[in-house]
């Protein structure tokens, strides 16, 4: 049997692939943050199935995630803090789809003041098309060359009825572009000539910042745009369910400042641990 590597793309280029990449052009000396959130579990994602854009609320403990994350957001400074500036976001923009929808609206909740929170369509996550729904399993068993090469070389097969990433990344950039402008234009220009090393007990920035609230698969898009990596490097990114990433721009260089911090979920493991006890006692089992 053929190596499903070494398979031919089941998805031939089309004419935005010979085009070239969309590339994402940042404010001149932009001075901002960007804070990505993933949303919390989904009821999907119980049920192990791939989503897309299927439309999933979030699970019981997808909401107490919300929760936890939008009380970290609302206190970021408290220890150990998190590299974000003082003050609050300028805009908290997500995924119209409800489960990241759910998530910004308890961030939005538990900000300190009000925070202008809109849906943006072009941070939907990647549509799966005919897997939507599906088990990987299933998939493994009916598609599973084009998986295969989806999880080894994704910008050469993709779901049928799917996205493609070279679309993916054309809508995420149009979306990326709009929020760094906004950010552009609530500050000032920065300058590289400004302290680059941290470590020296500098005081939070004061420069604007926003929280974009979406998914793993677009964020993935998110992050390469940001540093200009080509799309074959998609896999290199995860997110964890509400997992906070910090990218700031200093002077109009994106620079990791935190990569999916989940510490703020760490007593979820506790409260399940405590209910499965306390079920367990008010059943009678052992």
């Amino acid at each position: 049997m053929d190596d499903p590597a070494r398979a031919r793309p089941l998805s031939e280029p089309g004419p935005a692939d010979r085009a070239g990449p969309d590339r994402l052009t940042i404010p001149d000396r932009l001075d901002a943050t960007l804070v990505l959130v993933r949303h919390g579990e989904s009821e999907l994602i119980v049920q192990r199935r791939f989503q897309g854009r299927l439309e999933t609320p979030l699970s019981p403990l997808g909401r107490r995630q919300a929760e936890r994350v939008a009380a970290r957001l609302a206190a970021p400074h408290d220890a150990p803090a998190l590299p974000v500036p003082e003050g609050a976001p300028i805009a908290i923009v997500h995924s119209p789809l409800s489960r990241a929808a759910e998530t910004a609206s308890a961030i939005a909740r538990r900000a300190p003041s009000a925070v202008p929170t809109r849906p943006d369509e072009r941070f939907a996550e990647i549509a799966q098309g005919e897997w939507e729904g599906r088990l990987a399993s299933e998939i493994a068993e009916s598609d599973g060359e084009r998986l295969a090469i989806w999880r080894q070389r994704p910008t050469e097969a993709w779901a049928p009825g799917g996205e493609r990433l070279v679309d993916v990344r054309g809508r995420v950039v149009g979306g990326l572009a709009d929020v760094l402008g906004e950010l552009a234009h609530a500050g000032s220009p920065g300058t590289v000539m400004a302290p680059q090393v941290g470590g020296y007990h500098d005081a939070p920035a004061t420069h604007p910042w926003s929280i974009l609230v979406g998914h793993d698969g677009v964020f993935k898009v998110v992050l390469l745009a940001l540093f200009d990596l080509p799309l074959e490097r998609f896999w290199m990114w995860s997110s964890d369910l509400c997992g906070i990433s910090v990218v700031e721009l200093r002077a109009g260089r994106p620079v990791v400042r935190a990569m999916n911090l989940t510490e703020h979920l760490a007593g979820l493991l506790d409260e399940a641990a405590l209910e499965e006890t306390e079920e367990r006692s008010r059943s009678g089992a052992l």
